[in-house]
């Protein structure tokens, strides 16, 4: 099978430079290292060809052989000529693993932690921890200070986070020399992996402290006092830097998150910044009109006048009376929903003055009935049409 131009293998144009070169191959290979495609049997197969494409194309000798005499550069014949005038046209194994190498360490540099030997360093940062806190509405209207209480790990207090006994520092692992990698040499591939004797911290406690292991932290759990700030609403995250898990050796520690639940309220729902509330009012007060007395959310009472013939459903507003904004922006109203309440459990003087009621009732008492039947009766004229 004919070998894939090297530019197509990068998915470079030929006038790309040893830039954009270097960059689509560091994509490709990121994206093609057998170590993250472990289900792809293809994976190495293709991992090798870009790596080839780039050993090629990366030194501007080697790709002006390429680009003159194509894949034959490297294969003995026009390699000869060309290795003659240019010095390194041709392919060896030895340059290939030699190049591999550098560019393995620009890669994966960063993700394997790069060389230079003990110190802290090699402290890692604890673990970020999340904390669901849950509050009422009125407490979210109000703001509120919480104690929470929760697991987590703390520098050790006898070895002072290092990890060693007494807080001696630790060294530098004798394996990996402090890189927290080897190196291995398989064919033309220089694979690095994790130190197996220092985890890939690149140091080594050689008298572990006994009150943590060797960890250089203890769990315990901590009590803190959070101030929850007015208007927060589900879903809303608070983020205390450095309160999270210790880190290890004396590394830094990571951060809380506390993700906020408002609970239900048997009077009030939420809309954003307004609050809702349900009142029922009795049928003649709908009738008549009249005044009703409501609840607010900071505790407060608001008497709210009931318009003469209100109907079940009508909103009437209160400025002002919803839940702040988070960081003072304003605050929301109340919206008031009436439901007109059907008597039940009539006595029989009651039902009397009803169906008398209703005997001098008239159509313009009941305007939205009228007009409701009429439209009933036209579509039933209609069906018979």
């Amino acid at each position: 099978m004919a070998k894939q131009d090297f530019y197509e293998v990068l998915g470079v144009g030929r006038s790309a430079s040893a830039e954009e070169i270097k960059k689509a191959y560091r994509q490709k290979a990121k994206e093609l290292h057998p170590d993250r495609n472990t289900e792809d049997p293809q994976a190495e197969a293709r991992f090798k060809e870009v790596s080839e494409a780039y050993d090629a194309l990366k030194d501007p000798e080697r790709k002006a052989a390429y680009d003159r005499f194509g894949h034959a550069a490297f294969d003995g014949g026009a390699a000869a000529g060309a290795g003659a005038r240019g010095g390194r046209a041709g392919f060896a194994q030895g340059d290939f693993a030699s190049s591999f190498s550098d560019v393995f360490e620009d890669l994966f540099g960063d993700f394997m932690g790069r060389g230079g030997g003990g110190g802290r360093a090699r402290a890692s940062r604890g673990s970020d921890l999340r904390y669901n806190l849950r509050v009422t509405l009125e407490e979210a209207f109000a703001g509120v200070h919480k104690a929470i209480t929760l697991p987590s790990s703390i520098a050790c207090e006898a070895c002072h986070g290092t990890g060693a006994e007494g807080g001696a520092e630790p060294v530098a692992c004798p394996t990996c020399a402090g890189m927290g990698k080897v190196r291995a040499q398989q064919g033309f591939f220089t694979v690095e992996r994790t130190c197996p004797t220092c985890g890939g911290a690149g140091q080594i406690v050689k008298n572990p402290c006994r009150s943590c292991g060797g960890a250089g932290r203890t769990q315990k759990d901590r009590t803190l006092s959070v101030n929850i700030p007015p208007g927060v609403e589900t879903g809303t995250r608070i983020r205390l830097s450095g309160e999270g898990e210790a880190g290890l050796r004396g590394g830094p520690a990571g951060d809380l998150y506390i993700f906020i639940e408002v609970a239900d309220h048997a009077i009030f729902l939420r809309d954003g910044l307004n609050l809702h509330c349900r009142v029922p009012v009795s049928m003649a007060t709908a009738a008549l009109g009249g005044e009703v007395e409501v609840p607010t959310i900071d505790g407060g009472r608001a008497r709210v006048r009931v318009a003469e013939g209100s109907q079940a459903g009508k909103q009437m507003r209160l400025r002002g009376k919803g839940m702040p904004a988070l960081r003072g922006a304003g605050q929301g109203d109340m919206v008031i929903e009436l439901a007109v309440e059907t008597p039940v459990r009539l006595n029989a003087r009651q039902k009397e003055l009803l169906r008398e009621f209703e005997r001098l009732s008239e159509h313009a008492n009941n305007p939205e009935g009228t007009s409701f039947f009429s439209k009933v009766r036209s579509f039933w004229d209609g069906m018979k049409g």
